[in-house]
């Protein structure tokens, strides 16, 4: 799959995504609405009904237009005269029980002649009252001197979502829509990313297997040639290069093979106790040929004074020798490596500095990854499949230590490898 048909499908995926969730919202509210506005209109027709038989049981003249609703879930009701709380509270549960308001309630009573709230009472929808929550009711006075009532429906937006049963569960179902929608856009993508990957690597193989096969093909062919016997010198020279491609050959099959340790759970390590300043000095040993043919140097700064732990020999030189492969490979000019040991707490650290071209900070958390390279197009300038860094960081903490980077892009990397002692 092309790069644009991904960037294409990413587009219809965002905006399928973004168009189904503002429907959803769109109608989950308009119905949330129409619900409230049923509600409100059952509790007004309810309330209108306890003033009017309030009116008709003391004989007075009702309000033009008693009900007031001072919030979404707070209603008043103006009355002519002082209110009989035993006749309010039955008229209340009846007319709201019949106009299906299942939801508790509180209400208070004002008198002006005290100008306070001089009853207040919570409901609960089965009926039974909670003098300990009506204490704890309060409700807003207004600025009258009528006598009045106000009703307050904690439970309001309780009940109208509980009428939307069907929206409810449709917006689930939506958002299992879109979750797994994004999950599939996911795996896509990292699929792509997998492939260009693999793609990446297949051609970095290729090419490092091809040239020193190429290389040792020709130097053949030139030894076949009986009169090269009397050249001792030019014999010598095909010689060594058959040797020289042969053991690079051999380093490449070592890397693929430190990936397939990589694979499994158990890495089999064999730790001992070993001395880590003797291990770098075979690690620069093993580095000296390829550092002499690029006119570099290194220098070891050995702080350390406890230097020995508890590792494995051979995974830990080969930790070292990978940061000193980079740091002569990745350098385009002559390296200039400079090693350290200090002791830390309860360990020791190891940095390694060099001269090379740097890491920019977009790739720094990225080049622990298996595989992973900084794109340099088709151009294979420097050697490598994107293994040892990933090897050095998998080895670094099966040894229960911590390997970070300090780069800047064109100004050099530090690498710091800390190991405890135990």
């Amino acid at each position: 799959m092309n790069r644009k048909t991904i960037r294409l499908i990413v587009v219809l995926a965002t905006v399928s995504i973004i168009g189904i969730t503002s429907t959803q919202v769109y109608w989950v509210k308009r119905a949330f609405d129409i619900h409230e506005n049923e509600f409100n209109f059952n509790v007004t027709t309810a309330l209108k009904r306890v003033a009017q038989r309030l009116c008709d049981c003391e004989n007075l003249a009702g309000a033009q237009d008693p009900i007031e609703q001072m919030s979404s879930n707070y209603f008043t009701v103006m009355v002519n005269d002082m209110i009989n709380p035993t006749m309010l509270d039955l008229y209340l549960r009846e007319e709201l029980n019949r106009r299906n308001v299942q939801s508790d309630f509180e209400y208070g009573i004002y008198d002006c002649s005290s100008e306070d709230m001089i009853y207040t009472r919570y409901v609960e929808f089965d009926g039974k009252a909670d003098p300990e929550m009506a204490a704890a009711a309060t409700f807003p006075e207004l600025q009258r001197d009528d006598y009045y009532f106000g009703v307050y429906f904690p439970g309001k937006d309780s009940q109208v979502l509980a009428e939307m049963g069907i929206w409810i569960f449709s917006s689930f179902a939506t958002l299992v829509v879109i979750i797994f929608f994004g999950y599939t856009l996911f795996v896509i993508l990292k699929q792509k990313r997998l492939s260009e990957i693999q793609t990446d690597f297949i051609n970095n193989m290729t090419h490092e297997f091809k040239t020193p096969i190429s290389t040792i093909s020709i130097s053949s062919e030139v030894l076949k040639d009986p009169s090269i016997i009397n050249t001792p010198e030019r014999l010598l020279n095909y010689a060594t290069i058959i040797q020289n491609e042969s053991n690079r050959l051999s380093n490449q099959v070592e890397r693929v093979l430190q990936m397939a340790t990589l694979e499994k759970e158990d890495l089999g390590l064999k730790k001992e106790t070993v001395d880590l300043h003797e291990l770098v000095s075979r690690a620069i040993e093993a580095v000296k040929i390829s550092l002499k043919e690029r006119k570099g140097e290194i220098s070891c700064t050995l702080k350390a004074t406890k230097s020995e732990i508890v590792a494995d020999k051979l995974h830990l030189t080969n930790i070292i020798f990978n940061l000193l492969d980079n740091a002569i490979k990745y350098c385009q000019q002559s390296p200039a490596i400079n090693l350290i040991t200090t002791n830390k707490a309860n360990g020791i650290e190891l940095c390694i500095a060099d001269n090379g071209i740097g890491i920019a900070s977009g790739h720094q958390k990225r080049i622990f990854e298996r595989f992973f390279r900084v794109s340099t197009g088709n151009v294979h300038d420097v050697k490598g499949f994107g293994l040892g860094l990933n090897y050095v960081n998998v080895i670094t903490q099966a040894h229960d230590g911590e390997v970070s980077v300090e780069s800047n892009l064109g100004q050099g990397s530090k690498f710091r490898i800390y190991l405890p002692f135990k």
